[in-house]
């Protein structure tokens, strides 16, 4: 994901790294006066025939990468850092009240960090030695927590009792001037490692505050896995998932979640790529790895950036099956990512690889009986996830990724023919890599072939007849990755605003329209930390304690919720609207709610009046219409105003079985009538 802004360090010396951006057109994008006349309507018309085109119950799906702190410290609900002290650096995130850790007091105490083994996961533990009476230290979060008044917070922790008489650990939440806003303790009463825990109840709402632990007496003890969640987890699963986030995911209704990558998938080099066995089994014992977005971003680098796997594949699972989405997990090929080292494996080495994928449709799919099934059924979910895809590879490019893919695919279908094998046409949506991509693809007769493209606002509304002419006979392409530039090509100033969410609109029809063609499509980044953010924009925006939905998130919503069930032809003067005058159509009916679900966009300043005749059909007499719009472009969402733009529905009547509506200037519709 996000990797051509490497092409432009080669281009233009841009210090980013590890991101995607297409070419910027330098043209102007902003959006053009309508050509009509202010009195002047539009004949356009809807063809009941039937097209034999399905819309594929995965057509509006999310992709969740861990960017922008969207795992640890996002949609994984831990609220410590470095809980278990496996940071390269362990004593990350572990402060002295009134110092940093580069300055711990020595006079009243030492934290020290014990190496237990060199061979499993959890390799280190603190030892706290209290010298005088009492010993402090402050765990930051993930640039804080967030704390809610009356909330409880359940609280875990590791400990064994070495000597002394260290009579108390006292946990308090305390706020930036040190006040106290919320206190639980325990007593450590075992010379052997045992689990303790407590609940803290917040007496003050707090965005940024932390956990202080004071030790009372002295001697020494042990302490591992200092965990802390909110109670009120979605679903209310212990140690689980960040409610509101997933709440805004729930809310898209969306076909599928692919995961967990993106980049990280294919990591730097070759040992720090994501392998989704270390990250099954008990919490513990997962294996931290440094996220391949700890540094790659020179303007916000992270050092302090890394995957705890506290939402590992059991959990994607899981989550897709609380969504009602179908999982699509992505395995790395045997490429790193080819912008930064591009290791590879040598063919003849390349089985382990292969293993994983074959190793993961059993533990997702597989009978109880089985080796991975029993350890998801050990995990607490006999029944199987019945994934029916895999992605083999996230933007790889070239004879190397393709030589890979061949391996994959004739062992993953030799075993599991009925698995969908997702492949890759690199991270550009034109060009030589592009090219031989599809080409070499298209000879192998491969199933779905996933595309990537972030551009300017214009180009997404110029390419809304990007899949008129492709191949219906052909693969069918998954838009995996995409999003509007308000500036027009990587940079951190671009902005989640209603001209690249309007663009995006307009785009989308042209993805419905040729649904025959495209079966998977999903907006990317999907969500960003307010205060540990790299990549912009990204659909959901959050702190510590909320989070909200930009304009493209409603726009996304908006499809997602009404998709229909069979594509149908709109068109003015015989032909697809594409633009002319600035509008943009796409057709679908329901059979499930006997709906008639058309989606208008209208990129002009100026208003425009539709009158819709239908062919092979009549209707009811009112109908709903639910629209976005704003009259500035440059609008967005926020943390203080999250409604800014957001849905706006209302009834309408329908006379002599025409539907004439009026839609705004700069708007987004979705027009729903019963037929």
């Amino acid at each position: 994901m996000r990797k051509s802004n490497l092409k432009l360090i080669l281009v233009t010396a841009l210090l980013i790294v590890g991101l995607f951006s297409c070419k910027d057109k330098g043209e102007d994008s902003s959006i053009s006066e309508t050509a009509l006349t202010p009195n002047e309507s539009r004949s356009l018309v809807v063809d009941f025939k039937e097209t034999g085109v399905k819309i594929q119950p995965t057509m509006y799906g999310i992709f969740f990468e861990d960017i922008n702190f969207a795992a640890d410290g996002g949609l994984y609900a831990e609220m410590i850092k470095n809980r278990s002290f496996e940071f390269p650096q362990p004593k990350t995130g572990w402060l002295q009240p009134n110092s940093d850790i580069h300055k711990f007091n020595k006079e009243s105490g030492i934290l020290s960090i014990v190496k237990n083994s060199e061979e499993n996961s959890n390799h280190n533990y603190a030892s706290v030695k209290v010298n005088g009476s009492k010993y402090e230290l402050i765990n930051e979060g993930f640039r804080s927590m967030g704390i809610k008044i009356d909330a409880k917070y359940n609280l875990t922790i590791d400990a064994a009792k070495q000597r002394g008489n260290i009579k108390k650990i006292k946990f308090q939440f305390i706020e930036e001037t040190g006040a106290v806003v919320g206190e639980t303790s325990i007593s450590v009463d075992h010379s052997g490692w045992k689990n303790y825990q407590a609940q803290l109840i917040a007496t003050k709402t707090v965005l940024k505050a932390k956990l202080k632990i004071t030790f009372e007496g002295s001697g020494v003890i042990n302490l591992d896995m200092i965990s802390l969640f909110p109670e009120d987890t979605w679903k209310g699963r212990k140690k689980g998932l960040r409610k509101d986030i997933v709440e805004l995911l729930d809310g898209m209704n969306p076909g599928f979640l692919r995961f967990p990558g993106g980049c990280i998938v294919e990591g730097t080099a070759l040992d720090k790529r994501y392998q989704w066995k270390k990250t099954i089994g008990n919490i513990e014992d997962r294996e931290l790895l440094i996220n391949l977005w700890n540094t790659n971003f020179k303007h916000r680098p992270a050092p302090d950036y890394y995957q705890s796997f506290g939402i590992g594949f059991f959990e994607y699972f899981q989550l897709s099956e609380d969504l009602g989405a179908t999982p699509l997990p992505i395995l790395s090929c045997g490429v790193a990512c080819q912008f930064i080292t591009g290791e590879l494996v040598p063919l003849d080495q390349l089985e382990p690889y292969v293993q994983d994928a074959l190793d993961l449709i059993e533990f997702a799919n597989g009978s109880v009986t089985s080796q991975w099934g029993k350890i998801r059924a050990g995990m607490g979910h006999p029944e199987p996830f019945n994934m029916k895809y895999i992605g083999i590879g996230n933007e790889q490019w070239g004879p190397a990724y393709i030589e890979r893919y061949k391996v994959f695919e004739k062992s993953i279908k030799s075993r599991y023919p009925e698995i969908v094998i997702v492949s890759g046409s690199g991270p550009f949506p034109e060009g030589d890599y592009f090219d031989y991509g599809w080409e070499e693809l298209k000879k192998l007769n491969v199933e779905i072939v996933d595309e990537h493209y972030y551009a300017a606002p214009n180009w997404f509304r110029e390419n809304a007849t990007r899949y008129d002419n492709y191949d219906r006979k052909g693969p069918k392409v998954f838009a995996g990755e995409y999003a509007a530039q308000s500036i027009g090509t990587t940079s951190p100033e671009n902005k989640n605003n209603w001209e690249c969410a309007l663009s995006e609109a307009a785009f989308m029809t042209g993805l419905e329209r040729n649904a025959e063609v495209v079966t998977l499509t999903s907006y990317a980044p999907l969500m960003a930390h307010a205060d540990g953010w790299q990549w912009t924009p990204d659909l959901i925006w959050f702190n510590n304690l909320q989070s909200y939905g930009t304009p493209s998130y409603y726009v996304q919503k908006l499809y997602a919720n009404n998709p229909g069930t069979d594509l149908l032809a709109i068109t003015e003067d015989g032909k697809p609207l594409t633009g002319q005058h600035d509008l943009y159509a796409s057709a679908v009916k329901d059979i499930n709610t006997n709906e008639l679900i058309i989606k208008a966009v209208n990129t002009s300043k100026g208003k425009q009046t539709l009158v819709i005749s239908l062919k092979g059909a009549s209707i009811n007499r009112k109908g709903i219409i639910t629209s976005l719009k704003n009259d500035d472009l440059a609008s967005e969402n926020s943390f203080d105003n999250p409604q800014n733009i957001g849905l706006k529905t209302i009834d309408f009547e329908i006379k002599g079985g025409e539907i004439k509506i009026e839609l705004p200037s700069q708007s987004m519709n979705v027009i729903k009538v019963k037929i």
